[in-house]
């Protein structure tokens, strides 16, 4: 499956999938630098942060209890942020496009 991350000052990257992963670990093994994952998928740093736009939102779920006390926290959170780390990634989320916050 194919995944887009949009960074704004910086060209789009798309990355190629397989497997069984979450967003940020695709990000991570894949040099998406701006997704730091310092607790390595914990949920429990909000350093894998990104945007998911309104149309992606029921594919990929709503954020869960942790996550949403985590997003409280990310000075630029707005509507579809989202922790990388809690996204598991399936075959309906081919195409998917996330927006990285600003650094």
């Amino acid at each position: 499956m194919k995944i887009t991350f949009k960074a704004a000052g910086s060209e789009d990257r798309t990355i190629e999938v397989h497997g069984s992963l979450t967003l940020m670990e695709a990000a991570v093994r894949h040099g998406i630098d701006e997704i730091l994952a310092e607790c390595g998928g914990a949920c429990s740093c909000a350093t894998c942060h990104v945007y998911v736009p309104d149309e992606w939102l029921a594919v990929t779920g709503e954020a869960g209890g942790m996550e949403l006390e985590l997003l409280e926290c990310v000075e630029a959170r707005r509507p579809g942020s989202r922790l990388s780390c809690q996204i598991n990634l399936s075959p309906a989320m081919d195409g998917l496009t996330v927006e990285l916050p600003p650094a």
